[in-house]
């Protein structure tokens, strides 16, 4: 079955393969999530659910002859998407001209649908039930003091690695950051001849990153081992026909992805 309804559009394969390689190109500046987390997939758009195991609680329950596993619960994997259009005679006049044809339409719903995969994989989503790094139940949360003067930054991420640590969660630490943190943080640091971004930076061992998933002030430090967490996905980004309506072609931005939380005491949230 083509999910994707490709075959018998009216759509040439150059064409398809100009769509993907713009929607893939856009979404990789903008997506962040992917590039701290482990990808499970794709595994395929027949993929609607997965198990996910809280490791504090998860268990096997004997009692009446039946045997139950709890701290595992199973999520729907939802469907992500964003639609465009491309008008059919600018499609015929590049054709014609023999110049590529103006994909700014589908460049567009790709920024847009990557900063939708951000939030969920950050913020998660409540009507969907999926807990994000943000909301996930477990997250340790940390007071976050005024970034943009002194030495403030660097010692609270410090703390929150030290908040790792304690609880034994070992490995490489990640920051993420909003863009107005981010912003704050660059300036000079007294007497260390570093901006502060680029201690924070080395603090982490350079796994540092900005989204605007996060809105204006928040932070997350994170381990983001794959026994801690991971992104399970199901079909990766690209784009699908609907319709030519009104002569015009309408496509389809589609993917279905979850973040998997194994480990909530492996984030800490600043707050």
């Amino acid at each position: 079955m083509d999910y994707l309804s490709r075959t018998g559009s009216p759509i040439s394969d150059a064409l398809w393969a100009q769509l993907d390689a713009a929607a893939v190109g856009v979404a990789r500046n903008v997506l962040t999530g992917r590039r701290f987390l482990r990808l499970t997939g794709p595994l395929g758009i027949g993929v609607t659910s997965v198990q996910i195991d809280d490791l504090e609680t998860k268990s096997e329950v004997l009692k009446d002859g039946f045997v139950v596993t709890q701290g595992r619960k199973l999520t729907a994997i939802p469907t992500l998407y964003e639609d465009f259009s491309l008008l059919a005679r600018d499609l015929a006049a590049a054709e014609q001209a023999g110049f590529p044809p103006d994909l700014t339409p589908v460049m567009t719903a790709a920024q847009t649908a990557a900063l939708r995969e951000d939030r969920l994989i950050f913020l998660g989503n409540v009507k969907l039930g999926v807990d994000g790094l943000l909301s996930a139940p477990g997250v340790n949360r940390q007071k976050k003091t005024d970034w943009s003067a002194g030495e403030n930054a660097f010692s609270d991420v410090a703390a929150a690695i030290d908040t790792l640590v304690l609880k034994g969660v070992y490995g490489a630490y990640t920051l993420v950051l909003s863009p107005a943190l981010h912003t704050q943080l660059q300036r000079l640091q007294p007497g260390t001849g570093l901006l502060e971004i680029d201690r924070l930076a080395k603090l982490v061992g350079g796994q540092l990153y900005k989204t605007p998933a996060l809105g204006k002030d928040q932070a997350v430090l994170l381990c983001a081992q794959p026994e801690n967490m991971d992104l399970v996905v199901g079909q990766d980004l690209a784009a699908s026909y609907l319709e030519q309506r009104d002569l015009n072609h309408h496509f389809r931005l589609v993917e279905t992805v979850i973040p998997r939380i194994r480990r909530a005491k492996a984030i800490v949230a600043f707050e």
